[in-house]
């Protein structure tokens, strides 16, 4: 509903689409057509320009925050290999443009390069798959450091699942259960004097967890976790 959404609550919005051989356009004033929607001219290119100018009565302000933008593209492009974002503001001449070819890979080398650690192993640990019935994807892609702290962090259909869920337990799980099983089965704990846990495992672990799921179902209507 998200186009719904910011033409209800802009005082304008226009729609400009080519498609089907034609430019197809309409305005619209708090979400209300202007006028019929208005078949144009030929055109032999396809893709969408929508403008809008949001309610400074609806919203406290109408200000928009270049950083706020410029993380999300980022963020789009990492979750989405191979998209190119380009975000330029006009007020003051700021422009970027994204696109990253190898996708979580290149987020999680980006996430390290910002932290004050070394990393364990220099190639990033990468996994896609998808169920048959192609209802639901997974990518993952994850990297030791010299560092303490676990820093996973997880994406639902490119939304920033930041209390996790589902999908982050899984992952958890999975991880002790195939480190735990290899290092027993190689005699790296058979010197241990207690019991080592998922937590050792992940330590310095930085990782990144992309779903992507015909019909999700998150608890709660903020959409931070996956049910």
């Amino acid at each position: 509903v998200g186009a719904s959404v910011v033409n209800a609550l802009s005082t304008k919005l226009f729609v400009e689409v080519h498609r089907e051989g034609f430019i197809w356009r309409q305005s619209y004033s708090i979400g209300v057509p202007d006028a019929p929607l208005a078949k144009g001219e030929k055109t032999d290119r396809t893709g969408t320009t929508i403008e809008f100018v949001p309610s400074a009565e609806i919203f406290e302000t109408v200000v928009y925050d270049y950083e706020t933008l410029r993380q999300r593209f980022q963020q789009m492009c990492f979750l989405n290999k191979g998209l190119r974002i380009s975000l330029r503001d006009e007020r003051d001449g700021h422009n970027d443009t994204y696109c990253y070819e190898r996708g979580l890979t290149d987020y999680v080398e980006y996430l390290n390069s910002a932290k004050k650690v070394e990393v364990v192993h220099d190639e990033v640990i990468s996994i896609e798959t998808e169920n048959e019935e192609k209802t639901m994807s997974v990518e993952i892609a994850m990297q030791w450091t010299t560092g303490y702290n676990e820093g996973v962090h997880t994406y639902a259909n490119t939304i920033n699942t930041h209390e996790g869920g589902t999908h982050l337990a899984g992952f958890r799980r999975a991880l002790t259960r195939t480190l735990k099983g290899y290092a027993e089965k190689s005699g790296m704990l058979s010197k241990l004097k207690f019991d080592i846990a998922g937590d050792d495992f992940r330590e310095g672990l930085t990782a990144v967890i992309s779903v992507k799921v015909q019909e999700p179902q998150f608890e709660g209507q903020t959409k931070t976790k996956l049910g």
